[in-house]
């Protein structure tokens, strides 16, 4: 891993700020002006809570961690985590990959699990998106790494867990803020919450709009959110939660080569003069019950429904899209004594169905006399219906204070219908087809040596299924022949204390193999149809570390370090007689860094720094073209007070890539050259760009 010289200086003065506190600190361990790291906890569905003793790698970002950034996107946060990889252009179009795993998904995120508390967030064609919560509504983010977790279904990737925001008891308070900034960013908030004895709630909307540096870049999202508990007593409480989006995004799309290194800001000419856009309404909406049965037994038992209606103009057609699922999942936890020997358990079953239907018509652009996209005779017509069965358990046994034992298994079961109304099919238009059911181990020995260092080791397995596109043929009919990915993970890790809990290490070892690959090719415009080709291999290591410094009565300095150094390629890869065998995995970087401060006075000033790092990537199967590595990094200042008695003002102001690096924010991986134009493989990221936070905070 090289990093540019320009930015040398800065990583190391922040890993000596690290080691100088960490050296003064043990002159000083008892002394009361330094200040522990707080104890973290994970989601109440885990096995058990706390951090420390959960033998698998799991990154999490706090609220104040999520907004340290302008609070409108969330990739340069969740870049921050190693081995976790976000990719993002102009807000609506992104993709997560967590140790390589959905790096060559063409757009979007899939091979990746997401939960809102304990409604799903994935729908049942494998898509996960994340980006219509806002993340002043989120309270903590849990991204598990790897198939480790068979409570959250063993994905490949793994999971990502969202908490909602919450209240202490008691509280009352009401929140206005305002963000703006460079290229018409604008973003108007205003909440009202309240947590009593027995109930609590929080509404919120939001409204964020920016006029966007690239041709057909607008961007306008609106969104209200709904959530709290009812009927709450000392061993029961239902929670309700609901989310309501619209959004309409102009797509400036991909640019090659020579427009992104002379004019970056140009968006692609089909797109640019179809106006090409994303349109949607969306509607999450849940209710989760959790009791407790007697004192070794308890249940958590949710229902959800997840509706979108979308519209898609594109330059060779339009798509519509409607999808509506709804689910339940039921979840007993609890524990019990073998002899002397204490367990804990987790066993439940989860269940949705997914209801899709897509359309395409013809885009008629080219006869609309330059006002953009125009709606002509159909194309195809397609309904989906896919049924979603998830069992899974999970043990822990402690051996001793020093030893323990986690094991879990997962049970998951497909099976779809589809049916081709337009145009008519000479085949029977209705089919049905199922995947062989798949199980899914996990198996994890932890070590405790110490009250405040672990060391485990963990083997899991996982899978992901095929996206809808991926299920079908050219003529549109079901893939027979195609079948789930399937993997093993291995993986060594170590959650380490020192100082007297004031540093915080976290190393992990990783190695997974993937079989069956997924592989999406091209057979048309934005039209792709799913190949299993072979094998992928994933190894890497992982280090982060997080350091509190209490430096004076009037300084406190809060830091991290992170990196990810890993190999990922492909083992056997043959697509279309091209041997691919022993080349980079598309569209992941191998190495990636980060490091930051924050740097608080006890007068409500402070200043923070973030710098990320990030290796050249190969944009196709070939790895004849990669993209360039790159380094960004980010100032925020700010100031806080109280006005009255329980009133409070907050004002920030940022700058985002300070340098003006030029780098592509997301890759379109295997981008394919339409006869002599050059293939169009790049998405600019934003240049040099500013922005201020103003907020009124009042709690009664």
């Amino acid at each position: 891993m090289i990093l540019k010289k320009n930015y040398l200086p800065l990583f190391a003065i922040i890993v000596s700020l690290n080691i100088f506190a960490q050296e003064k600190e043990t002159q000083n361990i008892d002394s009361t002006k330094t200040q522990k790291l707080q104890e973290v906890l994970i989601s109440p569905l885990h096995i058990n809570r706390d951090l420390q003793n959960s033998p698998a790698s799991i990154g999490i970002l706090s609220q104040k961690e999520l907004l340290q950034n302008n609070t409108t996107d969330i990739s340069n946060v969740i870049n921050t985590i190693p081995g976790v990889f976000m990719q993002s252009s102009n807000i609506t179009t992104t993709r997560i990959s967590i140790r390589g795993i959905g790096a060559r998904t063409p757009y979007g995120t899939n091979k990746i699990r997401a939960f809102y508390g304990s409604i799903p967030l994935t729908s049942g064609n494998s898509e996960t998106v994340i980006d219509d919560i806002d993340l002043q509504n989120i309270n903590q983010i849990e991204i598990i790494k790897g198939p480790l977790s068979s409570v959250y279904g063993a994905g490949l990737g793994g999971a990502i867990l969202i908490s909602p925001q919450s209240l202490k008891k008691g509280n009352y308070q009401t929140e206005i803020s305002s963000v703006f900034g460079s290229f018409g960013l604008l973003k108007n908030r205003v909440s009202f919450d309240f947590n009593e004895k027995n109930s609590s709630l929080n509404l919120s909307y939001h409204n964020l709009k920016t006029d966007g540096w690239r041709e057909n870049s607008a961007y306008n999202r609106e969104g209200i959110t709904l959530s709290g508990e009812l009927f709450r007593k000392e061993k029961s409480k239902l929670t309700y939660f609901s989310n309501y989006t619209y959004l309409k995004a102009n797509i400036p799309s991909s640019i090659n080569k020579t427009t992104f290194e002379n004019n970056p800001q140009a968006g692609a000419p089909t797109w640019v003069a179809s106006q090409g856009f994303k349109e949607y309404k969306s509607t999450l909406a849940g209710l989760a019950y959790d009791f407790e049965i007697n004192d070794h037994l308890n249940n958590s038992t949710s229902i959800f429904i997840n509706y979108k209606d979308s519209n898609e103009p594109r330059p060779f057609d339009v798509l519509r899209q409607y999808t509506f699922a709804s689910g339940v999942r039921t979840q007993f936890s609890g524990d019990f004594e073998i002899g002397k020997i204490k367990n804990q358990f987790i066993a439940g079953l989860e269940y949705f169905r997914d209801n899709y239907s897509g359309n395409t018509f013809e885009n008629l652009y080219q006869q609309n006399n330059g006002n953009g996209s125009l709606q002509g005779d159909q194309l195809s017509a397609t309904d989906q219906k896919r049924h979603f069965y998830n069992i899974f358990s999970q043990i822990r046994t402690l051996l001793s204070d020093q030893f323990e034992i986690q094991a879990g298994l997962n049970y998951n079961k497909t099976k779809f219908e589809l049916q081709n109304d337009f145009p008519a099919s000479a085949n029977d238009p209705k089919e049905t087809y199922s995947y062989d059911g798949i199980f899914s181990p996990q198996l994890s020995f932890l070590y405790k040596p110490s009250e405040v260092r672990t060391l485990y080791i963990s083997v899991s397995r996982g899978f992901s299924l095929p996206a809808t596109e991926e299920t079908l043929t050219s003529t549109g009919n079901i893939n027979q022949d195609i079948k789930p990915e399937t993997g093993y993970n291995f993986e060594l890790g170590g959650k380490l204390h020192f100082f007297n809990k004031k540093l915080y290490t976290e190393i992990a070892v990783f190695r997974m193999e993937i079989k069956d690959l997924l592989v999406a090719k091209r057979i048309g415009d934005d039209q792709y149809e799913g190949v299993n080709a072979g094998k992928t291999f994933h190894e890497g290591i992982e280090v982060s570390l997080k350091h509190n410094w209490t430096i004076s009565r009037t300084f406190n300095l809060n830091s991290y370090v992170g990196a990810s150094v890993g190999n990922y390629e492909f083992k056997e890869f043959d697509d279309n007689g091209n041997n691919y065998s022993g080349n980079k995995l598309t569209g992941v970087p191998a190495n990636t860094a980060s490091a930051g401060f924050n740097l608080n006075t006890n007068s409500g000033f402070y200043l923070a720094a973030d710098f990320q790092f990030t290796d050249k990537i190969p944009m196709n199967d070939s790895n004849a073209n990669f993209s360039d590595s790159y380094s960004l990094l980010n100032l925020k200042t700010g100031y806080q007070f109280e006005i009255l008695s329980g009133l409070k003002a907050h004002f920030d102001a940022g700058i985002n890539n300070v340098t003006n690096e030029k780098y592509a924010s997301m890759i379109l991986t295997n981008a394919t050259a339409v006869g002599n134009a050059q293939p169009r493989f790049y998405y600019p990221g934003l240049p040099i760009n500013y922005y201020g936070i103003i907020s009124l905070n009042y709690l009664f």
